[in-house]
């Protein structure tokens, strides 16, 4: 998943699925300790609190929600954000930001839960439990439970979830998730089904099944062992056929969750209220405390940072959703025990990188260049230093099961600051025209200080560097088009679910080269495609392997991203706000279970 400029289990656990593992990053958080004191340490933890995804039987997928300690009815939360919504379209979310909100709002077939301790599974939520499979893992069959219903008191049938999946055909959506869809119809799935269902053409049964009302079928041609954690994307969730807007939807989705939408300024506020449809004894994983969320857009970081340390009138019952203490005023935070006690804190699953758009910046020198150049420890510093950010040696996060602490081909570790000698080397022949870059950033206070970072560290090797402000709320928009004007800008992608095929696959697959695909870097290489394709079919401890090796082929031979630095989430939250946690399946907050505390 994105970055923003990727539960709990109280029963029986069935059906591991094979190789499946979940970073359990950092447990509840008490303040009583500093997350990024110790890079290194951080680190380890990252790795070795890898466990295995559960996959939940009925039991565990049914509501209601375990109680959270303390609880209360009542108040509505403030949220700040300092950029808009990139989507609320389901089948359009891949950023943390909408993937946040969705949470509260929408509902798939399954969810993940977690328990605050590192033990994460995968539930039945539209669905009776996690899903059955069977074929050796190329069928499975979901029955929806009984009388959910959307936010306008209709009845959620298998049509609507066949619905669901094939309006990801069509091509108005273009900015989400296509795992379900490419397994089930190969790379070029919009072929297969151009109207998205909204005819009277569907998908075959043999590739998707809805036998009754309740009864889902999922077909492949391959074993699909982590479908259960595919589905519980936010990508996934359900959009109700009845009431399918298309483009439209985006800007007025239909709720399935605990709380809907009352009012939307696109780019200004959102509000939230209570979904009155939505029963709680048929969710394991969401609460419905509070009255509402009033998410108010535009609020800087450092504005949100001040407000929440004053923990005045309105803030103390305010949270950050996908912002962080701004750099400047973490000191302000750690120094005083009683604000630090409002933080959460953990290691996330991306990796930001500078992605070069192959198109345009066809020199490998170049990009070797740049690579050598660029200045991690400039760019950390303005995500707030250990507490933000540790330099990242290659594109693998310290999160994802096989990650080489100590794969540092372009010496990043070494000379985190850039290595401006190895730079000036690599151009010494490269013609002036090809030192002329075109840099996208995006219009936030984050955006802006990765500006100045970038241009200060390629202007001292020589290259001219042409900066191209881009709004922040529709930024992946923007570089996800295929025929862009810049040659380079910043992303971060974390895994979907811990595994390196959902890192690999959808950065670095060239059949995966189209409109807001995260294929930003356009790399289309036959090497690559052909160690993807072979990790797909092997076993897990056997492809690890090949992911290793596509892995290091990808950085040296090809380089179509220099690696910047993993994050780290540091957020804040007022004192009335009641049971915040790190959360390991978001990377933020956990949203499903705050209240407020008077």
């Amino acid at each position: 998943m994105k970055t923003f400029t990727s539960r709990r289990a109280r029963a029986a656990v069935v059906a591991l699925a094979a190789g499946s593992l979940a970073l359990t990053a950092c447990s509840e958080n008490t303040g009583s300790t500093g997350s990024g004191k110790d890079s290194k340490k951080d680190q380890k933890e990252a790795a070795a609190q890898s466990k295995a995804v559960v996959y939940a039987d009925a039991a565990a997928s049914t509501g209601p929600a375990e109680e959270v300690p303390g609880a209360k009815p009542g108040g509505t939360i403030n949220v700040y954000q300092e950029a808009g919504l990139s989507h609320l379209d389901p089948g359009q979310i891949y950023v943390s930001d909408a993937g946040q909100v969705a949470n509260l709002l929408f509902r798939g077939l399954t969810n993940f839960e977690e328990d605050g301790k590192g033990n994460v599974s995968v539930v039945g939520d539209l669905a009776t439990d996690s899903g059955k499979s069977s074929d050796d893992g190329k069928t499975w069959t979901f029955t929806l439970k009984d009388g959910v219903k959307d936010e306008n008191g209709k009845e959620i049938t298998s049509a609507d979830v066949r619905h669901t999946i094939e309006r990801t055909y069509s091509e108005f959506i273009f900015d989400g998730p296509n795992y379900v869809q490419t397994w089930l119809s190969g790379a070029d799935y919009k072929k297969k089904l151009p109207d998205g269902g909204f005819g009277d053409k569907h998908l075959p049964d043999d590739v998707l099944e809805t036998p009754d009302d309740k009864t889902v079928v999922f077909h492949f041609d391959k074993p699909r062992p982590d479908l259960p954690q595919t589905l519980a994307m936010p990508g996934y969730t359900l959009v109700p056929e009845e009431t399918d807007t298309k483009e439209k939807y985006d800007k007025a989705p239909v709720s399935t969750g605990p709380y809907k939408i009352a009012e939307y300024k696109v780019g200004k506020s959102l509000k939230l209220v209570k979904n009155d449809q939505w029963d709680p004894n048929s969710d394991s994983v969401r609460h419905q405390y509070v009255d509402g969320f009033d998410m108010q857009f535009g609020v800087t970081e450092s504005t949100q940072t001040k407000r929440l340390i004053s923990d005045q009138g309105d803030a103390k019952n305010s949270i950050q959703l996908t912002g962080s203490v701004e750099a400047t005023q973490i000191q302000d935070v750690v120094g005083d025990a009683a604000v630090n006690k409002r933080t959460i804190q953990g290691f996330q699953p991306y990796v930001q990188v500078l992605n070069f758009n192959l198109d345009r910046v066809k020199n490998k020198v170049v990009r070797d260049a740049i690579t050598y150049a660029v200045n991690s420890k400039s760019l950390i510093a303005g995500e707030g230093g250990a507490y933000g950010g540790d330099v990242a040696p290659n594109l693998f996060a310290p999160t994802l099961p096989g990650y080489e602490a100590d794969y540092d081909p372009y010496g990043r570790l070494k000379t985190p600051q850039g290595n401006i000698a190895e730079a000036e080397k690599l151009l010494k022949d490269v013609p002036a025209e090809e030192k002329k870059l075109v840099f996208a950033y995006a219009n936030s206070e984050a955006g802006q200080k990765r500006k100045v970072a970038i241009e200060d560290a390629l202007t001292k090797v020589g290259f001219e560097v042409v900066a191209k402000e881009i709004d922040a709320a529709s930024y992946y928009e923007q570089i996800g088009k295929l025929d862009n004007p810049y040659d380079i800008y910043i992303s971060g992608w974390g895994q979907d679910w811990p595994s390196a095929a959902t890192v690999v696959t959808p950065v670095y697959d060239g059949s995966l080269v189209s409109d807001g695909a995260p294929n930003y870097s356009h790399i289309k290489d036959p090497k690559v495609q052909e160690l993807i394709d072979k990790a797909v079919t092997q076993e897990p401890t056997e492809a690890a392997k090949t992911w290793q090796e596509a892995h290091r082929y990808i950085l040296e031979e090809v380089n179509p991203a220099a690696p910047l630095w993993y994050t780290k989430q540091f957020q804040l939250y007022g004192s009335n706000i009641g049971g915040a946690r790190y959360s390991t399946e978001s990377s933020y907050i956990d949203v499903t279970r705050l209240f407020l505390k008077s």
